[in-house]
């Protein structure tokens, strides 16, 4: 039997879903260990490998088959738009993806008029402008705080993600419209999935069970 091999988002999210699977029976010791250096960690017994990687690199590991599965947020599905099966949200990091700006660019977003916008999301920024809103924006792309873009005259609005919202608070901006909600989404690969249809429809339905599980312990 062939590895499953999986290319995990680095950091909380990469440790949430290992979290996940260890309770689902996968043993991956070597992941837990702080002073590792190796890049790849594998589980015998349930023939899996596991890998870390950027989050934006996951879906281009997954398209070209380097990982047969991967976890990462949907907004990097949405960004770099690869030729990926999406096919489980598994709830972690639950986050929006937002318009935001001073309350007086609220209607140069009502009256569709030209405006500048920054966002580290050029791809979702065009799209929901574009497609859905039908309205013409200059897109400008950051990547750092893209807090700071209205505040210095650079642009009239920001495209972002938002947790709390409190960074917006403190810099005197605010959600002026919602773009579409966020999670981490479990991809495949096309191939594997004809290949290992029943190994990975398997370990899905199994994952889907345990976060409905987890979310009944909470109610």
């Amino acid at each position: 039997m062939r590895y499953l091999t999986f290319a995990l988002a680095k950091g909380r999210l990469a440790r949430k879903t290992m979290e996940l699977l260890k309770e689902l029976g996968v043993s991956c010791q070597e992941f837990y260990d702080p002073d590792t250096r190796r890049l790849i960690f594998t589980d015998e017994t349930n023939k899996m490998k596991f890998f870390l990687a950027k989050a934006s690199d996951v879906p281009t590991y997954v398209e070209y088959g380097a990982a047969d599965i991967g976890v990462v947020g949907k907004d990097t599905i949405m960004e770099e738009g690869r030729q990926i099966y999406e096919v489980l949200d598994l709830g972690l990091g639950r986050c929006r993806m937002c318009v935001c700006g001073p309350e007086s660019a609220r209607e140069y977003l009502q009256h569709h008029e030209l405006i500048r916008v920054a966002t580290k999301y050029p791809v979702i920024a065009k799209d929901y402008f574009y497609n859905r809103k039908q309205q013409t924006v200059e897109i400008i792309k950051l990547n750092g705080s893209v807090e700071l873009a209205p505040l210095v005259g650079l642009s009239e609005v920001i495209v972002d993600i938002v947790e709390t919202g409190s960074t917006l608070k403190e810099n005197g901006l605010k959600v002026l419209e919602e773009v579409c909600a966020l999670s981490a989404r479990v991809v495949v690969n096309q191939v594997s999935m004809k290949m290992e249809n029943e190994r990975i429809t398997a370990l899905v339905r199994q994952m889907r069970q345990q976060i409905t599980a987890r979310n009944e312990e909470k109610i």
